[in-house]
């Protein structure tokens, strides 16, 4: 394990999700916002309208860079090409941070478009974390790994999410993103307690908060099942377990995650505004 952490670091901050059509709005009025996201495989081109409009607001803004495709919880290597792209991208960028997902995605020369859950067990843990290593070392910088949504647990794990996370920090000096929502969303399908599961995080690994929407639908036995869709505003228990974490984690970059249905830019920065207020309420 080598030490990847740096001085390049996102804020205290609200952040938001950038989306194209918010671009001049943001510029003329990003108040309360305090840095951008944007995901990695919506520039990995090499010129046109998106990367000049990237380079000019990460002159005005600090940038994280969000991965959805490196499938580092999948069982073959990782693409090449893709972590080869990757990196272009983050040396001309130089974003203030870079995060994946806790996921497969890949299966042998097939890329399936969606984020899967794995089981947690000695052998996903390593798998995972050579794949960190070789991220890490190919960027030469630290990433942050974000907790998934989970709809189902596997009977074959033997460590729970918030130990195998751990233990993946632990191994590869990665940092992690916390999604309160996921936990929120997690906690209501698994039937378990979200406020336990933050008691059980390890926090001081955490480089970045996001938050967003689901949707609501039922299982086969009319319970309760959400989806995390980042298609709706943040529902009140979701803000009311972010104040449960920054209140034990202190001031952390917070990100409203708004991927569908993307609403207008007051909409967007509302909820940026309502993060910001949740944010003032804890000190470092």
């Amino acid at each position: 394990m080598l030490d990847h952490n740096s001085d390049n670091h996102l804020p205290p901050l609200p952040g938001v999700g950038y989306k194209p059509q918010h671009y001049s709005a943001i510029l003329a009025d990003p108040a309360p916002v305090g840095w951008l996201e944007i995901h990695a495989e919506n520039y990995m081109g090499n010129g046109g309208r998106p990367i000049a409009q990237l380079r000019h607001l990460a002159e005005r803004f600090p940038i994280s860079v969000h991965g959805v495709g490196l499938s580092i919880g999948g069982e073959g290597a990782l693409d090449k090409d893709h972590l080869a792209r990757l990196k272009h991208l983050v040396d001309w960028l130089n974003p203030a941070s870079f995060s994946e997902h806790l996921a497969w995605s890949t299966h042998d020369s097939h890329f399936l478009n969606d984020l899967l859950p794995l089981p947690y067990t000695e052998t996903t843990l390593t798998r995972v974390c050579d794949h960190i290593d070789e991220v890490q070392e190919t960027l030469n910088r630290q990433m942050l790994l974000e907790n998934p949504s989970s709809y189902l647990a596997f009977a074959e794990s033997t460590l729970s999410e918030t130990e195998f996370l751990r233990r993946v920090t632990q191994r590869t000096g990665c940092g992690l993103l916390l999604d309160v929502n996921n936990v929120f969303v997690s906690a209501t399908n698994l039937k378990t307690s979200p406020q336990d599961y933050i008691d059980d995080f390890p926090l001081t690994a955490v480089g970045e908060i996001h938050l967003g929407g689901h949707d609501e639908d039922e299982d086969e036995t009319g319970a309760p099942l959400l989806i995390d869709s980042h298609g709706a505003a943040i529902v009140d228990p979701v803000w009311a377990l972010l104040d449960y974490t920054l209140e034990r984690s202190g001031p952390k970059p917070t990100l409203i995650e708004w991927d569908n249905d993307v609403p207008d830019w007051p909409e967007l920065a509302a909820e940026a505004t309502r993060a910001a207020t949740a944010l003032s309420k804890v000190t470092a």
